[in-house]
């Protein structure tokens, strides 16, 4: 392997880690889902697209994708508010929604999100999350979980920091000086 670039410190989740448990997570979601109803899985912008499209591509049952934007961060820092930036295309009444994030940190993103389309009136609302930071405060129901991690900085696979490092196949943790 090529050496880290020096802004990272280390690898948290390797490459091969991540496409495994991404067929494993696909797997499962398959099984529950294998009633025949159409999933419509909401993809998370930015952060969850390089996950979302492995996750997708994985399924063995019909779904349908579409993605909200939200924000509760600046380039570098995170501002506590979250509001939505791009809306769903069309109703999620009466279907069963998985919402892919990339991770859940805070936990904010996650549970006004999901308060936000639970009042749509789904058939079931249900989570899929690439990562979760471990923090004693944190109590987000996750139906489907990648990998727990320690809380610190990540970038890659997605995840980014002032939109660098987004598109690395791993996930590091970033140096902070």
């Amino acid at each position: 392997m090529n050496a880290l670039h020096p802004d990272l410190s280390r690898i948290v989740v390797s490459a091969d880690q991540i496409q495994t448990r991404v067929k494993e997570l696909a797997g499962q979601i398959s099984t529950d889902f294998s009633n025949g109803d159409q999933l419509y899985i909401v993809g998370i912008l930015k952060g969850a697209f390089i996950f979302l499209a492995d996750l997708t591509r994985q399924l063995t049952v019909p779904h349908a994708v579409d993605f909200m934007a939200l924000s509760s961060y600046g380039k570098t820092t995170s501002s506590g508010a979250v509001r939505i930036l791009m809306d769903l295309r069309e109703p999620i009444e009466g279907k069963n929604v998985i919402i892919v994030e990339d991770i859940v940190d805070t936990g904010r993103t996650l549970e006004y999100l999901y308060r936000i389309l639970k009042g749509r009136k789904p058939a079931s609302l249900h989570s899929c999350v690439l990562v979760r930071k471990q923090r004693d405060n944190l109590n987000i129901p996750i139906e489907y979980l990648g990998f727990d991690i320690p809380d610190v900085w990540v970038v890659g696979y997605g995840l980014d920091f002032a939109d660098k490092h987004r598109t690395l196949p791993y996930i590091a943790e970033l140096k902070r000086d």
